[in-house]
């Protein structure tokens, strides 16, 4: 899908345009995967939502208050709505920007050929997105509709949110230097985003890990034509990114929302001094919290004189890299079996990274 437009001559690449959206069969397709993709998602929120609150209803503490367990559930889950909100509709903007204004030849065409160096740079450019996590989830949309590889897609959205200005700021003003936390994250998200993003490069049918929806979104920017405005292409596009943003944002936080009402955070807290369990105790964690790339770091430093510092970097790579909300946003593009694939690598990788801290501090 991506890689012609690196090959083809930049007069003859085509101009994504809101009008092919009219071809009632591409059309009919995209809306009839987006709507069972959204259907999934809410039967899968519900039973997670009920199955947590039956833990805690159930749990041994017998600590059961209906009314206040419902109020921090609404209080969390719109928190991190809330937190994402602005994210995501800037990072819908500069999707729109993408498809529309941004001449083509302007960014895709001056990254390097090569895949390997190609996906290196693009690691680089959160530096130029200073977005988290959630905003980089439409923005990596209309890059791919402009012609990035799925292989590319991936390895930017896990390296752009740790790869940041405004990440590496805070970071550093929460931990300075200390314990090699900052170095730890900064390189550790490089690296592990570029072995991912390997992998799935390896795949024999790349194409084949994207939604029918979005793959026939691709379709409608490869049959476009320009005889709309760009202020309608503009409109037709900032929609339909809206649509399919929002309610994977909303059904992601009200999972994370449910998840830290049901499981007591007192567990995690007396896994903080294993070397490996302080590990896979705050990659967990970050998976729930659902929090900002650009704040994480001072939410996880209460935690640091309960949790060993391998423990800390887990929670600051995998966080921004994999949470709730973030795999509800990318079920948008990517099928269950690729984001099954693309959590459990880098899991994996996070956990070899923070035992490996915790082992040489």
């Amino acid at each position: 899908m991506g890689s012609t437009i690196f090959d083809a001559d930049e007069d003859s690449l085509p101009v994504p345009d809101a009008s092919a959206t009219f071809n009632p069969r591409i059309r009919r397709d995209a809306q009839r995967g987006g709507r069972g993709s959204r259907r999934g998602w809410l039967v899968l929120a519900v039973i997670l939502i009920a199955a947590f609150f039956g833990l805690r209803m159930f749990s041994p503490a017998g600590d059961w208050d209906t009314a206040s367990v419902l109020q921090d559930f609404f209080t969390l889950s719109i928190s991190v709505v809330v937190e994402s909100l602005p994210f995501v509709f800037l990072g819908i903007l500069l999707s729109t920007v993408v498809q529309v204004w941004l001449p083509s030849g302007l960014l895709l065409r001056r990254l390097p050929r090569a895949p390997v160096l190609r996906r290196l740079v693009l690691s680089l450019l959160g530096v130029l997105f200073p977005v988290c996590e959630c905003g980089n989830m439409p923005l990596a949309r209309g890059l791919m509709l402009r012609g990035l590889t799925v292989s590319d897609s991936v390895t930017f959205l896990l390296a752009a949110p740790i790869l940041n200005p405004v990440t590496i700021i805070t970071t550093y003003q929460a931990f300075g230097w200390e314990d090699g936390i900052l170095v730890s994250r900064v390189l550790g998200g490089f690296v592990i985003a570029n072995l991912v993003g390997a992998v799935v490069a390896a795949h024999p049918s790349p194409d084949r890990l994207l939604t029918p929806s979005f793959q026939a979104a691709c379709d409608v920017a490869g049959h476009a034509h320009a005889s709309v405005s760009r202020i309608r292409r503009s409109a037709g596009a900032f929609a339909e990114e809206t649509s399919a943003m929002l309610p994977a944002l909303f059904v992601g936080s009200a999972i994370a929302g449910a998840i830290q009402v049901g499981v007591h955070r007192d567990l995690l807290s007396s896994l903080g001094s294993n070397p490996l369990l302080s590990v896979v105790a705050l990659l967990v964690l970050a998976f729930v919290v659902s929090i900002c790339s650009n704040v994480d770091a001072f939410f996880v430093l209460s935690l640091g004189s309960t949790f060993m510092p391998g423990g800390i970097v887990a929670f600051l790579v995998f966080g921004p890299m994999i949470d709730i909300k973030m795999l509800s946003l990318m079920r948008t593009t990517y099928t269950a079996r690729a984001l099954v694939l693309i959590t459990a690598l880098v899991a994996l990788c996070v956990i070899v990274l923070g035992l490996g801290v915790n082992l040489g501090a």
